[in-house]
Formats: C-alpha cells, sequence, structure tokens
C-alpha cells in the first residue's frame, strides 16, 4: 500500500471513530431526556463522518480517474468503518426524533 492510501486509510478510521465517540455521547444524552445536548453531539458526530467520507469519496474518484490502486485490506477496514459508523448516526438521529415525540406526548398526557 502506498503512503497516501495508507495516510486516506488512517483518516478515514480516525475521523469515524471521533464521529462514533460523539454518538455515544448524543445517545447517552438522550437517555437523560437531553434532547438539546443529543442534538449538539449528533452535529459534531456528522462533522466527523463527513470528514472521512470526503477522503473516501477523493479516494474513489481518483481511482475511477485513472490512478493506481491496489486492494487494501486496511483501506477496505477504513471503509467498512465509516459505512458501520455512519448508520450508527442515522439510527441515533431517528431515536432523537421518537424520543422527543414521545416526550411531548408524555406532557400533553400529564396536563
Amino acid at each position: 500500500m502506498d503512503d497516501n492510501k495508507l495516510q486516506a486509510a488512517m483518516e478515514i478510521i480516525l475521523n469515524a471513530g471521533d464521529a462514533r465517540v460523539k454518538c455515544k455521547e448524543a445517545l447517552d444524552a438522550i437517555a437523560a431526556y437531553d434532547f438539546k445536548l443529543g442534538n449538539e453531539k449528533l452535529k459534531e458526530a456528522q462533522v466527523k463522518i463527513s470528514a472521512a467520507h470526503k477522503v473516501q469519496t477523493d479516494a474513489i474518484q481518483g481511482e475511477s480517474a485513472g490512478e493506481a490502486s491496489s486492494y487494501s485490506i486496511l483501506f477496505t477496514h477504513a471503509q467498512d468503518t465509516l459505512m458501520t459508523i455512519n448508520s450508527e448516526i442515522i439510527i441515533a438521529k431517528q431515536m432523537i426524533k421518537i424520543f422527543e415525540s414521545y416526550e411531548k406526548r408524555i406532557a400533553a398526557l400529564e396536563k
């Protein structure tokens, strides 16, 4: 694997890992009914996962433009990590919507 592909793989893994940490913090906030903090943490997670996705997209565009590329298990792992964490963020975003909705319904019933 060349140095550029190694650097890209590590950048994807690091940004995606940071996104996972922020997503976990968002889920912790949701569990504590702190939806404002949950939304903030999900925004931070989205910034990190977008950065990881940009690196992946740049690599794919380079290869499709004819840049030489060979198979790399590390780069494959980076892509797998990126997509897994992206899915976690999508689910967490949906969960916050659901819990906010439930919180509003419960508050209305308690009146």
